[in-house]
């Protein structure tokens, strides 16, 4: 079986091999071929070690596939069945679950730092990224991490379904609970960040500003919902412009850095809600006062995984994108094979990609 590996944080290249085996299916346990897996930025933070995961790790994460086995256990999903990955697996029993905060269920996500489902080399084990690692032809995850998806979604589609979208769409429908009427400022034109303007735009936003350096981003931006683009050097300006100085409703950070955080936070009004979306590192700390965090009265919410139940939500968000509400297709860069991932990567580094597809065979 092929897959991509990686030895050590901060390598210049993947290993990219084809000698790897799974580990048996358990009684509880889904195996997946996967047909299309995200090249996503949560992918880059752990190849530079933002994201802690154990070593040697098959990144991936965002993907989608068929079933070819499960377990004696196993009711959900049946070999043929399409299915999107879910990369938080829900147990349904810690105190996360049963308060319905299934998103934020540990269980499954600390088994996969002691949990090495692959082989390489013989016998030389390594883990998958969040206890997936898509980028490998083939998977074993718990069967809570394998959501049956309608057959008529395509594997590429239903792949950015397993994370951006959840993510983004997410945070501005479950997390935020955008109302219609209201202003957004989204910070980050990434494949979080627009999956964010389109939440915004399906919940009625009237006006959308879209943040970001690379204004070759805006375009994007503007055609999946927003009503505004600027670079962050002008925002203060388009605060003045859109909203006289009042600041927006919404401000989202889709970026993972304090920087953009405070940029959030300085774009949302008094009262208003900023929402943290992206994934930082555990030492960028955000400079906010005690005294603006009282006497400016905002909400300072996060929102993982987009505040999501996989479960019920995957679903909603395939039936959107059916109904033509989500643009998904404008946020696929380019669809690739595995042997090219070194060089997506690459093209990841560089922030002038989106969102590039590894389709299989």
């Amino acid at each position: 079986m092929r897959a991509a590996l990686l030895h050590a944080v901060g390598d210049d290249k993947l290993d990219i091999r084809d000698d790897f085996t799974l580990t048996p299916v358990g009684p509880t346990d889904v195996r997946v071929k996967v047909k299309a897996t995200g090249v996503c930025h949560s992918d880059l933070s752990v190849l530079t070690g933002v994201l802690p995961m154990p070593l040697p790790v098959i990144p991936g994460h965002e993907g989608a596939g068929e079933v070819v086995e499960v377990g004696d256990h196993v009711t959900t999903v049946k070999p043929g069945d399409h299915v999107i990955i879910n990369w938080t697996p829900a147990c349904g029993a810690c105190p996360n679950c049963l308060v319905g905060q299934p998103f934020l269920c540990m269980t499954y996500v600390m088994e996969s730092f002691t949990l090495a489902r692959f082989r390489y080399g013989g016998e030389s084990p390594a883990f998958g990224m969040a206890g997936c690692g898509t980028w490998a032809e083939e998977i074993v995850v718990p069967w809570q991490g394998a959501i049956k998806v309608d057959p008529e979604v395509p594997y590429e589609i239903a792949a950015l379904i397993g994370c951006g979208i959840t993510t983004g769409v997410g945070a501005a429908v479950n997390t935020a609970k955008v109302r219609p009427g209201s202003t957004v400022a989204v910070v980050g034109c990434g494949g979080v960040g627009l999956s964010v303007i389109q939440g915004a735009r399906v919940s009625g936003a009237t006006t959308i500003l879209a943040v970001d350096p690379l204004e070759s981003k805006h375009a994007l931006a503007k055609k999946v919902g927003a009503t505004h683009a600027c670079t962050p050097d002008k925002l203060m300006e388009v605060i003045g412009s859109l909203t006289g100085g009042r600041g927006f409703d919404y401000g989202f950070e889709a970026v993972g850095k304090s920087a953009s955080i405070m940029s959030a936070w300085q774009a949302t009004r008094r009262g208003g809600d900023v929402i943290v979306v992206g994934a930082g590192a555990m030492d960028d700390l955000v400079p906010l006062s005690a005294f603006s965090l009282l006497f400016e009265g905002k909400n300072l919410l996060s929102s993982l995984y987009g505040g999501s139940d996989v479960r019920r939500d995957f679903a909603f968000f395939a039936e959107l994108w059916k109904a033509g509400k989500l643009d998904l297709e404008s946020m696929i860069s380019s669809r690739i094979k595995l042997a090219d991932l070194n060089d997506a990567v690459a093209a990841l580094r560089s922030g002038e990609v989106l969102r590039q597809i590894v389709i299989f065979d």
